[in-house]
């Protein structure tokens, strides 16, 4: 898509926001994700000039609770700063299955970690935090969908190797009959 394209999409994402939308900006292989909060403001938790991550050595990236990512913090920033060129969703899908807070309460849960400092890849990243803002509970769907596949290829992996062992057992059986004959 072109930058002017993805401006249109994120302009008319922004014309139906309300206070206390969860937005989600697309980056590749991951999302970010803020709380849209009014008067193009959205709060999140973010690194200095990123989404939390900073300039870690990709070494730590899944680090349960490394040092590195310490520097990310709870922050207010203008909504149009944060999309920069990404394009921007927003989406309160779980509403469907969690119910939302009020708005006010949204953005006063949200305006009382301004300033917190932390990050957690696994525990604690900003998926967990508009959610939290949302409906009082720390879930990331990212996370668990990245754990959820590498549970079901680490099972299909076993399954796999146990066919192949057990296989590779009947051949030898069927070998030594063959010779006994």
């Amino acid at each position: 898509m072109t930058s002017k394209e993805v401006r249109r999409h994120n302009e008319a994402v922004y014309t139906d926001l309300e206070v206390g939308d969860l937005l989600e900006f697309k980056r590749g292989m991951y999302s970010h994700w803020a709380l849209f909060i009014g008067n193009s403001e959205v709060i999140h938790l973010s690194g200095e000039d990123d989404d939390g991550l900073g300039e870690v050595d990709r070494t730590h990236i899944f680090t349960i609770s490394g040092v590195t990512f310490d520097k990310a913090i709870v922050r207010r920033d203008n909504f149009w700063d944060v999309a920069g060129d990404d394009m921007v969703y927003k989406n309160n899908s779980n509403d469907s299955k969690w119910k939302s807070l009020p708005p006010s309460q949204i953005v006063e849960r949200a305006l009382s970690k301004i300033g917190r400092v932390g990050y957690n890849l696994i525990f604690s990243n900003c998926e967990h935090f508009v959610k939290w803002c949302r409906y009082n509970m720390e879930r990331s769907d990212q996370v668990e969908s990245y754990a959820t596949g590498l549970a079901v290829g680490g099972a299909i992996a076993a399954v796999v190797g146990v066919v192949a062992w057990l296989g590779s057992g009947s051949k030898d059986q069927t070998k030594e009959r063959k010779s006994e004959h």
